[in-house]
């Protein structure tokens, strides 16, 4: 079990930073030995185990970046150099040494520190990204604008890791880097999650000498002396390349990145700083395209992490980080600790499975997040884990579809963003039987690269395809097992939070296309998309309180959308939406399209506003923007009195 969980105060007292005390930037780094930095990496993953077990984030990540971020900052000189950390979960060292400590205490708080890198919040983060991918053709663009500004003294380096350099974007990117620039740096933080050669004292060695100062001046030197011989010149440097590269495909690694015009250069031991310093300062000098290939340990230097990363890339709040990973009662979204949507999920779809051979399960790099962890255990020739790879993932289903499989995609709703293209082309225009499953269809402390509201305007745009929202653990089942058997095209979404079932007397059989009505009411109409319900329960009893009788439809279906239980609605009073979605594009315009030129609605909708929702908990976003129940009464009341609207979200 591990020794038991402190206190966050208790860890605020067990933590003892003298020199992480001392660095206000990167500069400070300059003037330390080579004995400080490793003290200050000790340092640093103390204030990492603290403030990630307060506030919560992405642990493992971090503390295995610790010594290469160091050795960035040692070397580079940002925000002269440019230096982009693909994916950003990966940037809360980067953060430390580069001025925010204190802003770090608001991690994931409201208003406060945002987890990833943001360009508003420092002139340090370059490039802001949540999305995993992006860092080498964002870093391109820097590269690209250095060249033509004619700044040869500005060093760009994409540091791409924790299974980004998997994604197709990031090899659309690596392909183009010697037809943008003469002059980039790449490095590969290999965490296991990509490649892994083996480390060892020759490639060491090696290393040392192809990236020392020494030998690529000589090796300028040759090249130009060898020019100048006259005739034989230029094929005698073609003979010196070939017989290069024959003896450092025989010694280095595979050299794939050289093929692409591209010096490889490792791998190094990520954890070994003086062997990263003295590389970077031997290629801050070269003037080429470079891949270095670093090999880190995720959760480097907290046992449990080390031996359990997936368990550890991410945990939620209220625990100082001890021993074993915890979760606290009630998490981050307000999920009790069993009974979420995942789960709810990963049990349908476990027993759907054991009694239909033709189901299987995809999942792009989230396979525990989405509840698919049993499945990999039990049936671990069913499941496909395809990487940090949407856009593949959503054409692999399809083939599958073709082929005769009943494929089920599991993805969070704001990663599914990316194949949308392929959703369309490849599955709704043949209409294959491919259900993808969307989990975090909502608000998340991890702020608007991860909230995922909004999705359903772009999938309600495609043709021949249904999207469902549950309100409970059972009837996300129920709607499973119906999209599996009606076999065409279909998203189901769903939030990170509690499925316990909804506290009705009765609930309606599902029946396609039909919405249920959980309460009767006759002064107004809350329909509510999914988890919302639970909201527009209570808010239906504040309702009450004051006179006002409120019925409450759980709508079940955004496409195709009961139409006939809406004139209904709208002929009988005004009517309010409610979703945790933007309510541009989600169930209230899925509604007020429903009625355009064929019945009066006197709508109200209510959902986030159409702009960049930022970071926090939960409830502090949902009282920021009048989400609340309470506030939502208050709301539907004035708009019942005034007879006029409200501004959509706040």
């Amino acid at each position: 079990m591990g020794p038991p969980a402190h206190s966050p105060d208790e860890c605020n007292r067990m933590s003892n930073t003298p020199l992480l005390d001392r660095v206000r930037s990167p500069a400070d780094l300059r003037g330390m030995s080579l004995d400080e930095l490793g003290d200050l990496a000790s340092e640093i993953r103390a204030e990492l185990l603290r403030l990630v077990g307060r506030h919560g984030g992405h642990l493992a990540p971090n503390l295995g970046v610790v010594e290469l971020t160091i050795a960035l900052l040692r070397v580079f000189d940002p925000p002269t150099d440019t230096i982009i950390l693909d994916t950003g979960h990966q940037g809360y060292v980067y953060k430390l040494l580069t001025g925010r400590r204190q802003l770090m205490e608001s991690l994931r708080c409201d208003d406060g520190c945002c987890g990833f890198l943001h360009r508003r919040e420092s002139p340090y983060d370059a490039f802001g990204a949540g999305h995993a991918g992006t860092a080498i053709s964002a870093a391109l663009g820097f590269a690209a604008a250095r060249d033509r500004r004619d700044e040869p003294d500005r060093k760009v380096v994409a540091v791409v890791g924790d299974g980004a350099a998997g994604c197709g974007v990031a090899f659309e990117g690596l392909n183009s880097i010697i037809e943008t620039t003469a002059d980039f740096i790449l490095i590969l933080n290999d965490n296991r999650m990509s490649i892994a050669p083996n480390v060892g004292a020759l490639s060491k060695y090696l290393t040392r000498i192809i990236s020392g100062g020494l030998y690529n001046r000589f090796k300028r030197k040759l090249r130009s002396f060898v020019l100048r011989i006259p005739r034989v010149g230029p094929s005698l440097r073609r003979v010196i390349h070939r017989v290069e590269e024959v003896v450092k495909g025989l010694l280095l690694p595979p050299t794939l990145f050289e093929k692409l015009g591209l010096r490889y250069i490792g791998p190094l031991d990520g954890h070994d700083l003086a062997s990263l310093i003295h590389t970077f300062e031997a290629v801050h000098e070269l003037r080429q395209p470079l891949v270095i290939h670093v090999i880190t340990r995720k959760g480097q230097g907290y046992p449990p992490a080390e031996a359990s990363p997936e368990d550890y890339h991410g945990i939620s709040a209220g625990t100082c980080v001890v021993g074993k990973a915890t979760r606290a009662p009630g998490d981050e979204n307000g999920a009790a600790p069993m009974g979420t949507f995942s789960e709810a999920f990963g049990e349908a779809l476990a027993r759907r499975m054991a009694r239909d051979a033709k189901v299987l399960a995809i999942t792009a790099g989230m396979c525990s997040g989405t509840g698919l962890r049993g499945i990999r255990q039990q049936r671990p020739e069913r499941l496909f884990d395809v990487g940090i790879a949407e856009e593949h993932a959503a054409v692999f289903a399809a083939g599958l579809a073709a082929a005769g499989f009943l494929p089920v995609v599991a993805i969070y709703a704001t990663f599914m963003q990316r194949a949308v293209d392929y959703v369309f082309h490849d599955v709704c225009l043949q209409e294959l039987p491919v259900v993808f499953c969307l989990d975090r269809a909502g608000i998340v402390p991890d702020g608007p690269t991860h909230h995922g509201i909004q999705d359903i305007g772009m999938w309600r745009s495609l043709p021949n395809l249904a999207v469902l929202q549950p309100a409970d653990g059972p009837e996300l089942k129920q709607m499973l097992n119906l999209l599996l058997d009606r076999g065409a095209p279909a998203i189901l979404r769903y939030p990170k939070a509690s499925a316990t079932p909804l506290a009705v007397p009765r609930r309606a059989p599902l029946e396609w296309g039909r919405a249920e009505v959980l309460r009767e009411g006759t002064d107004v109409s809350i329909w509510a998309l999914g988890r919302e319900s639970v909201s527009a329960l209570e808010v239906a009893d504040r309702l009450e309180a004051v006179g006002v009788k409120a019925r409450v439809v759980n709508a079940r279906f955004i496409d195709p959308l009961d139409v006939d239980l809406l004139e209904n609605c709208a002929r009988a009073g005004p009517v309010v939406t409610l979703e945790d979605h933007c309510v541009r594009g989600g169930l209230g315009t899925a509604l007020a399209e429903a009625a355009a030129g064929s019945f009066p609605l006197n709508l109200l909708r209510r959902g986030w506003p159409p702009r960049v929702v930022l970071w926090g908990t939960v409830a502090g976003i949902r009282r920021r923007y009048g989400l609340q129940p309470d506030r939502l009464a208050e709301d539907i009341t004035a708009f019942l009195r005034s007879g006029t609207r409200p501004p959509h979200g706040r």
